[in-house]
């Protein structure tokens, strides 16, 4: 008869190969928050915990380019309707006892102000107002992001943008932006991706600043 017997090792000892995942059932939140602690702040591996499970992923090298691109698109989409933001990059933000989560990336733009000069999140601050995902389709993540309530979730996987507002306390799948209400923004935004495959960032960054420019010459055209 085999005797199984339990194995416990620090989680900092799994070596994850770029593009993998490993998903941990039944873990409470002390755990999580050891777990936050033990994997430290400077690493490439995002997390996500909803209903007791742990998310550990290791982004693909591929992915940057469009979590850096998107990131990019949203500065200058800000930039060129005059508002201000302050970007909080992948903070980690949690409901505490019920859920936590790391986006790609994230903006103030509401609450801007406010988060100017914060170092680390305090308690009784507001989530962001958009959150970017890439190639993320994990309800656990989707879970996270709903218990933590940030108003605006953008994922971008296989080519396509999806927007997701929270409504009512669940994600709805929207064709607009509340933050860019009259941009055609997954349009534009899977374009400058596509294109930045082929002839680089920078390159379809401004193509896409000419597109902006062109369509809001137009709209205020009488």
């Amino acid at each position: 008869m085999t005797t199984l017997v339990p194995v416990s090792k620090p989680i900092s000892q799994l070596h994850l190969a770029p593009g993998s995942k490993v998903t941990i059932p039944d873990v409470s939140w002390a755990e999580f928050e050891a777990i936050l602690q033990e994997l430290g702040e400077r690493r490439a591996a995002r997390i996500a915990y909803s209903l007791n499970v742990l998310e550990i992923a290791v982004p693909l090298p591929e992915h940057e380019v469009p979590t850096d691109l998107i990131s990019d698109i949203v500065k200058l989409l800000l930039r060129m309707t005059g508002r201000r933001y302050q970007p909080f990059g992948s903070t980690t933000f949690k409901q505490p006892g019920v859920a936590g989560v790391e986006p790609d990336a994230c903006f103030y733009i509401h609450n801007y102000e406010r988060m100017i000069g914060r170092r680390k999140l305090q308690p009784g601050d507001p989530p962001p107002d958009l959150a970017i995902e890439t190639d993320v389709t994990s309800l656990t993540t989707i879970t996270a992001y709903r218990a933590i309530a940030v108003p605006e979730v953008w994922i971008y996987a296989d080519g396509k943008l999806t927007l997701y507002l929270l409504q009512a306390g669940d994600y709805v799948a929207s064709d607009t932006s509340p933050l860019f209400p009259h941009f055609p923004i997954a349009g534009w935004v899977e374009q400058a991706v596509s294109r930045a495959w082929t002839v680089g960032s920078l390159q379809a960054l401004e193509e896409l600043e000419a597109s902006v420019t062109q369509f809001q010459e137009k709209s205020s055209t009488p």
